[in-house]
């Protein structure tokens, strides 16, 4: 694994020290890299619904009833990275 070195603010560094504290983590690392795994997979969900809406705005129509479009929606949204 590649070691870094990072500098946070001071309310970030408190909340990340509260959060090893809590139990919820076992190192500030463990969190980061949890945090940059959520965003990743935020990322994924969000160009997804960027490009289904760039289809949508020069197709001008969709086949999709509003049930079929929100269940794959959900389904994306519990893919894995």
């Amino acid at each position: 694994m590649a070691r870094q070195s990072i500098s946070f603010t001071k309310p970030n560094d408190e909340w990340l020290k509260s959060q090893v504290e809590k139990g919820e983590y076992s190192s500030k690392s463990e969190l980061v890299n949890d945090l940059i795994r959520q965003t990743r997979k935020q990322q994924v969900q969000i160009d997804w619904i960027k490009a289904k809406l760039e289809k949508a705005e020069t197709s001008g129509f969709t086949d999709e009833t509003k049930e079929q479009i929100l269940e794959e929606s959900k389904a994306r949204l519990n893919v894995k990275l």
